[in-house]
């Protein structure tokens, strides 16, 4: 890997691991193996993991991002040793707290408040300093009077906050964090972030997993992808988030259960062809940012028909939705019959690298006339090296505008 090993301030490593489970078809087959002292087979491997090797220093926070299966929360549950391997050795120097799953660890029975000192216990803190933390904990988790409530009881935001706010206020060496921001609304997450920042500041290593990327990016210092049991070489967040980007929009390109084409509407109003006009003069689906890109649709009305409405949808290759743009308001009066041309330029393109997907849908104020989902895949790439290191620092899109100094 490319995280040197051999340095005093590494917290996590990693070596040659792999992991495999046993499937049975059957409930009784189980026994049936252990009757002949394991002479007569009716287990299955599952490799989980496949001789993943890589390092943490002190400090640093990796990120790691997958589709599901594909072996994270396996790797997550043996550094916190949870699980042990089935080969090779996992090290971990220091206190480890988790967040791997909604109220892991948590006694349904206790309230609020008994399950931080508890859990406080399991960590190695005596109650006199969880009770010097509990205030925190409990202003962050922010849950009212349910803290005396039994956590039986509790909404998933409500574990989440309360798991959350243990876990970071524990003094931890290494935070494990399994999708906790995908849960909760936006100000819980923005707390969330606000959190590991501070945590980061004060040199806490720590490991995210996230289906999104964008947490990613603006957390991480480095990354890698969990593909079938293998974790990839440890990059630079940015760069290795462009190839993962990649290898997403290949295997959706592959797969048979991606419709990509779908569509439905009385056609009364019809997409005939819609595609991307770009500067670039080699590749039609391909826009570099701060360039000029305008989406196009040729659309056919059979009879004539008035107040008709267009709109485009901009999603990430996550399902995110980023931007829509819309005629509503500007063409209610213009009568359409035969075929047109629509176009909405967006000049310039303010997307930041990755790749990106449109839907296409054109209606009256009463009537869905087509819409075409996932017409067409396109990707956004910085121009230069130096634009990208200006342009894309975080987040969605690169903000164009005018400066004045005074």
């Amino acid at each position: 890997m490319s995280l040197p090993t051999t340095s005093d301030d590494i917290i996590v490593s990693i070596r040659s691991v792999s992991k495999v489970y046993r499937t049975f078809n059957h409930t009784g087959d189980r026994l049936k193996q252990a009757m002949t002292f394991g002479l007569c087979k009716y287990h299955k491997d599952f490799t989980a993991l496949k001789n993943v090797s890589f390092d943490i220093k002190r400090g640093e926070t990796i990120g790691i991002i997958g589709s599901n299966g594909a072996g994270k929360s396996t790797l997550l549950q043996l550094i916190c040793g949870i699980l042990k391997p089935t080969s090779g050795r996992v090290q971990v120097n220091g206190r480890v707290s988790a967040m791997l799953e909604l109220g892991a660890g948590f006694h349904p029975e206790f309230t609020g408040r008994e399950n931080v000192f508890f859990q406080g216990t399991l960590m190695g803190l005596t109650e006199t300093q969880m009770a010097d933390r509990f205030e925190a904990i409990e202003a962050f988790a922010d849950i009212g009077e349910f803290i005396d409530q039994p956590v039986r009881i509790y909404s998933s935001g409500m574990f989440v906050r309360l798991a959350f706010a243990v876990a970071t206020h524990v003094d931890p060496d290494l935070l494990v964090i399994d999708e906790v921001l995908a849960v909760g609304d936006a100000v819980f997450q923005q707390k969330c972030i606000d959190l590991i920042n501070k945590l980061q500041s004060s040199g806490t290593s720590i490991i995210v997993v996230s289906h999104t990327p964008y947490h990613l990016e603006y957390l991480c210092h480095w990354a890698a992808v969990m593909r079938k049991g293998e974790l990839s070489e440890l990059k630079p967040t940015k760069e290795l988030l462009s190839s993962y980007h990649e290898l997403v929009q290949d295997e959706l390109s592959r797969s048979p259960d991606i419709i990509r084409s779908e569509r439905e509407g009385t056609k009364e109003v019809c997409f005939e062809k819609i595609y991307i006009e770009t500067d670039s003069v080699t590749d039609a689906k391909t826009v570099h940012c701060t360039d000029s890109m305008c989406i196009v649709a040729e659309v056919y009305a059979k009879n004539p028909i008035s107040n008709v409405f267009f709109r485009f949808e901009i999603y990430s290759s996550a399902n995110e939705l980023i931007a829509v743009v819309s005629t509503l308001g500007l063409a209610e009066t213009i009568q359409f019959h035969g075929k047109h041309r629509i176009t909405f330029n967006m000049s310039p393109c303010q997307l930041t690298s990755g790749w990106y997907y449109i839907t296409a849908i054109t209606r009256t104020k009463c009537v869905r006339l087509d819409t075409w989902k996932r017409v067409i895949d396109f990707k956004v790439l910085m121009k230069d090296k130096n634009a990208q290191n200006l342009s894309m620092d975080h987040g969605l899109l690169v903000s164009q505008g005018q400066w004045e100094f005074s």
